[in-house]
């Protein structure tokens, strides 16, 4: 079951994130010294309060029994485009299509929230990420370095 979380579950959605996204800081290397702000070192309450409440960002949850396992939120860019955010899965609940069901989820909600098109940023050096937001109609629009991150970010988007 996917639905909008309340503010009360947002510790356990900083915790799923930053187990999430561990994973793929262990797989390439990413430390809390050489990427601190990647995601899985820089998600905070404080930042996911933010998000929620000065932001205006629309956070969802997959449930399983009653347990938070996976989350994303969205956020309205301009009058046709929403950012994509944090889209992520618990280790232990992958492979069972449940980011599927997140990705058309948001899909479908930013497309509610009248938006054409949604942007997505990835760690580029993630082929199989990128390869799997494609098969879901993503396109690669290009890649940019920056001095704070040890990979290089990858953005995409899906026109609705």
């Amino acid at each position: 079951m996917i639905r909008r979380i309340k503010k009360s579950e947002i510790p356990n959605c900083v915790e799923v994130i930053c187990k999430s996204f561990m994973t793929v800081a262990d797989e390439f290397g990413f430390t809390v010294e050489n990427a601190p702000r990647f995601t899985a070192f820089a998600t905070t309450e404080e930042r996911l309060l933010y998000h929620l409440e000065q932001e205006q960002r629309l956070m969802f949850a997959y449930y399983e029994n009653e347990k938070i396992a996976g989350y994303y939120s969205l956020r309205k860019q301009n009058e046709k485009e929403c950012e994509l955010s944090n889209l992520c899965v618990l280790e232990d609940y992958r492979h069972k299509k449940i980011g599927e069901r997140l990705l058309e989820h948001a899909f479908a909600e930013a497309g509610k929230m009248g938006c054409l098109q949604v942007n997505i940023g990835i760690v580029e050096e993630n082929v199989k990420l990128r390869k799997w937001y494609e098969a879901h109609g993503a396109e690669h629009m290009g890649t940019e370095k920056y001095d704070f991150f040890p990979f290089t970010c990858g953005y995409m988007k899906k026109i609705l």
